[in-house]
């Protein structure tokens, strides 16, 4: 370099004058100083390249960072959304499983109001089974004495409280007209049933086998009628209400023994006197009434 400005130093002394070597000289130093200027430019230039690539470099990193977070992101969504499924499944399990335990709660419910219905109603039979107890027993006592005497039998058939009076004390044989001791055992009988009030009685007539072939009574069944309705009318004049009685004949239809000896024929002739059952405290009345209303 110093080589060079010397040869064009003697260059310049020996071909250009001092004005147009100053001229030169300040045009080089001019170039020098916008050399340096550029070299500090381009020194710059770089400095800021460095500066931005380290930049861009750093956002790589960043953008790096990011897209492993946003990898990161994308399994833990994966992941909350698998769980969110699972919770959700959970949740209608759960919820069938609550409508399951209400209905059978219902259906509980409906068991237990049934239950304690039949036991309401268990408990009504009850109380309605000791009060009929109660009335049989209270009957035997009143009727002791005529029991005793041989002349009434106090019997349950099928449910329903039974008084049995053999014919043979009530009448002479094939006659419907009360004898005398007919007569009184009929009237004991009817001082304690009527004061059996709101009770209604019916007078069964019964026959052994034998047939009866008269012109007043051509058959058992006229005889057993007429002995009913003649005890019916005893029952009226003692005091019993009209209204409280009715009467019945079977004939040798419904027997209490068979007809095989002269004991068992004596125990068929009878007359019974049947408490009338009121069917309104019967089991299942208020549904054969709601049947019927239809």
């Amino acid at each position: 370099m110093r080589h060079w400005v010397l040869v064009c130093a003697v260059l310049l002394a020996s071909c250009v004058t001092r004005g147009k070597y100053d001229e030169l000289k300040q045009k080089y130093d001019e170039a020098q100083k916008q050399l340096g200027e550029r070299q500090t430019q381009i020194g710059d230039l770089h400095q800021r390249i460095a500066a931005e690539q380290a930049k861009a470099q750093a956002l790589e990193a960043e953008i790096a960072s990011a897209k492993q977070q946003l990898a990161l992101l994308g399994e833990a969504r994966t992941a909350k959304e698998a769980e969110l499924a699972a919770l959700q499944a959970e949740q209608t399990k759960l919820n069938d499983e609550l409508a399951n335990l209400l209905k059978d709660r219902s259906q509980l419910k409906e068991s237990t109001d049934r239950l304690q219905q039949a036991l309401l109603e268990l408990n009504k039979r009850k109380v309605e089974a000791e009060k009929r107890v109660a009335e049989f027993k209270a009957l035997l006592a009143k009727f002791k004495n005529l029991i005793d005497a041989g002349k009434l039998q106090v019997k349950l058939v099928d449910g329903r409280m039974v008084l049995v009076l053999p014919t043979d004390v009530l009448f002479d044989s094939g006659s419907a007209k009360l004898s005398k001791e007919g007569v009184e055992a009929v009237r004991d009988v009817t001082a304690v049933l009527k004061t059996m009030r709101d009770k209604r009685f019916q007078i069964e007539g019964h026959t052994d086998n034998v047939p009866i072939r008269t012109a007043q009574y051509p058959s058992n069944w006229e005889l057993s009628s007429a002995r009913a309705l003649g005890v019916v009318k005893a029952m009226v004049e003692a005091g019993m209400p009209a209204e409280a009685l009715s009467a019945a004949g079977y004939g040798e239809y419904h027997p209490s023994a068979r007809n095989d000896s002269d004991a068992h024929k004596r125990e068929n002739r009878r007359i019974e006197i049947v408490l009338v059952p009121d069917l309104s405290m019967l089991p299942g009345f208020e549904e054969l009434k709601r049947v019927v209303e239809k």
